[in-house]
């Protein structure tokens, strides 16, 4: 209260400047708030910041491209030519380190995003519709789900040789299957609440009543599932590419140099060890920040039992 103003009728600067802002802005600010707790949310934003920034700018501090090579210097270690080292066939690790985080996130980041947004609708219409239709949907869901979409993976991402626009196409009709179930599951017990009962006897639509009045009620769970999808799709890939059913030369991604410095851990370890170590920071921040967006937007949580 130090800080606040109060007038003769006892109400507060502070109060009235929650009245004036919109409903939108104070929930930010709540949120906000939350996630700034969790100070290991803070540090996993600042790493996957850090990373980030790596990956669009730290290519170009370089004159080597992740694809030129350097004759005069195959296989060497880390000097103040090649700062972290060069492949056997004379690329430079730094510059392939950081276009290795650009693609690994841009997979990442599409294929979540997508799978996000497959998996809300088609889990609220199912839902919302319920019937035949919800028979149905959830047949296609239960079917997929038993599919051994590994295989299929790996044997459709061969089949491209390694084409990452293909690689995300498979990852997306592949992924959204699970968090279909999980929507369609929270979305049951939306459908007889009041404010959808009347939207649908104003006549508005399914797609608008899914819209307005469902997905928007789910936001939190999606907002973690889009942040844990980051991290799920990148290991996933990392997988395939390691297998070497991913990404292939003369692209790269993290799990391609992974997988190219697996057989090289003892003779040429940087080749190992820096693509590694990104990985793991790039995962482990992802999932703190996934964990702090749990605890902000979660009002059972701890961090929102203080708010």
């Amino acid at each position: 209260m130090a800080n606040q103003t109060v007038r003769a009728d006892g109400v507060t600067r502070n109060s009235l400047e929650a009245r004036t802002l919109p409903r939108s802005t104070r929930k930010s600010r709540l949120y906000l708030k939350r996630f700034l707790r969790n100070r290991t949310a803070v540090a996993g934003v600042g790493v996957f910041v850090l990373i980030a920034l790596f990956g669009m700018i730290g290519g170009h501090l370089v004159h080597w491209t992740y694809s030129d090579v350097d004759f005069l210097a195959i296989g060497t270690g880390p000097s103040r030519q090649h700062w972290f080292g060069t492949t056997g066939s004379g690329n430079d690790v730094y510059a392939q380190l950081a276009h290795g985080i650009q693609r690994s996130l841009t997979i990442g980041v599409l294929v979540s995003l997508c799978t996000t947004a497959v998996s809300a609708f088609v889990g609220s219409i199912a839902a919302y519709l319920g019937g035949r239709i919800e028979r149905i949907v959830l047949e296609i869901i239960h079917f997929l789900l038993v599919v051994p979409s590994f295989l299929i993976l790996a044997l459709v991402s061969n089949s491209v040789n390694g084409n990452w626009r293909m690689l995300i196409v498979v990852l997306i009709v592949f992924g959204w299957m699970y968090y279909a179930r999980v929507v369609w599951t929270m979305a049951m017990s939306l459908r007889e609440r009041e404010y959808v009962a009347a939207a649908r006897y104003m006549g508005l639509g399914a797609a608008a009543v899914v819209r307005r009045h469902i997905v928007p009620n789910i936001g939190s769970m999606l907002t973690i599932h889009f942040t844990l999808g980051v991290v799920t799709t990148i290991q996933a890939e990392t997988g395939l590419s390691f297998l070497g059913f991913g990404v292939k030369t003369p692209d790269v991604s993290l799990g391609a140099l992974i997988g190219d410095g697996s057989s090289l851990l003892y003779s040429a370890p940087w080749q190992f060890w820096f693509p590694a170590v990104t990985l793991t920071l790039l995962t482990v921040s992802m999932a703190f920040i996934a964990d702090g967006l749990r605890d902000a937007l979660d009002p059972n949580s701890r961090a929102g039992g203080h708010a």
